[in-house]
């Protein structure tokens, strides 16, 4: 169906409900169910609705807002992108409107639609983990969307995203390199893109060097304690291992609780390297070694990039891709003596 005939009475039949239901759900208004709420969201979202509106908003009354969408805010990671997307947008004169999602698709599409129905002017789409189908959909509307760090599914969308991949190449390596050959890996969430390439990364890396062992993975969620319990499964082993490389900071600061609830220092008895360099990163005892993003600059470029489609300017396809950075600092060490070990 053509993006630009959708109305209403298209969306009310699909969903199976009345058109002034549809209305009610797409300007948040009066007491609607869910079910019937995720059902006329997933039509609108399906026929391209909801990104309809947004342009018909835009040709009426700019709103001077700046519409973000992010897996959540407790992440110190995320909030440092918001923080610095904020101040990009004042500089440009807009006001940023920030809508988390707690990582659920269903709630993902929710603010998404809720921002381009009307509430934002574009929107800067932080880690999307919906459906390829959801980001096909924004793609055939023509809304002003950027997405941040994407690594999924190919997009015609502006996309601005730092590297995962060479940068967790670079912490294997590092620790290759002081000496480690057990080198074990807690991953990030299962459904995000940038985790998939950090574990991409290090069994690439591992198989390399001959040493692939499934054994030293296991499954994160970028959580604190996420990394505890997975920081006491691998040292539980018969054969534990001498580092550890893990998908986020906060993950790593799990690790190394672990271990020092299990008697041993960091890094004389394990190192450790984390993945993002949120601020407590660089004050922690030992102070973490770990990969960075250049937040600023990805900020920067990403309200450029929504700004410009705002305009009318074609922006489709362009993807800027920034470098990450290994960070060296106090948790890696060689590996410890078998003698160290045997006491410990």
């Amino acid at each position: 169906m053509n993006g630009n005939k959708v109305t209403l009475e298209h969306v009310a039949r699909l969903a199976g409900v009345s058109i002034i239901t549809v209305s009610k759900v797409l300007n948040n208004k009066g007491r609607i169910s869910e079910a019937t709420r995720a059902r006329v969201l997933q039509a609108a979202s399906q026929l391209g609705y909801v990104a309809n509106s947004a342009a018909r908003s835009l040709r009426g009354r700019p709103t001077q807002i700046l519409g973000m969408v992010i897996p959540e805010l407790v992440s110190p990671y995320f909030a440092e992108v918001a923080r610095a997307a904020a101040d990009c947008a004042s500089q440009m004169g807009y006001d940023l409107a920030v809508f988390t999602t707690s990582r659920d698709p269903e709630r993902e599409r929710e603010r998404v639609g809720t921002l381009l129905g009307g509430l934002a002017d574009g929107l800067v789409f932080v880690v999307p983990i919906g459906a390829a189908g959801f980001l096909a959909t924004l793609e055939r509307s023509r809304s002003p969307v950027v997405l941040v760090n994407h690594f999924g599914t190919p997009t015609h969308l502006p996309v601005v995203r730092a590297d995962s991949f060479e940068g967790s190449l670079a912490a294997i390596r590092h620790l290759l390199a002081l000496g480690h050959r057990r080198i074990g890996f807690v991953s990030g969430a299962a459904h995000s893109s940038q985790a998939a390439e950090r574990l991409r990364a290090y069994r690439e890396c591992m198989m390399a060097a001959g040493l692939w062992d499934e054994q030293l993975v296991r499954p994160g969620d970028f959580t604190q304690q996420r990394g505890v319990e997975a920081g006491h499964e691998l040292l539980s082993l018969e054969h534990p291992p001498t580092a550890i490389f893990a998908a986020s900071d906060l993950t790593a600061f799990g690790v190394i609780a672990a271990a020092r609830s299990r008697g041993l220092q960091v890094p004389e008895d394990l190192s450790v390297v984390g993945f993002d360099d949120i601020p407590a990163a660089a004050h922690s005892h030992p102070s973490l070694t770990t990969v960075a993003h250049p937040i600023p600059a990805m900020a920067q470029a990403a309200v450029e990039l929504i700004t410009r489609a705002m305009a009318g300017e074609n922006v489709r396809d362009v993807h800027i891709e920034f470098p990450s950075q290994l960070v060296v600092r106090e948790s890696c060490a060689p590996p410890p003596s078998n003698n160290r070990r045997k006491h410990r």
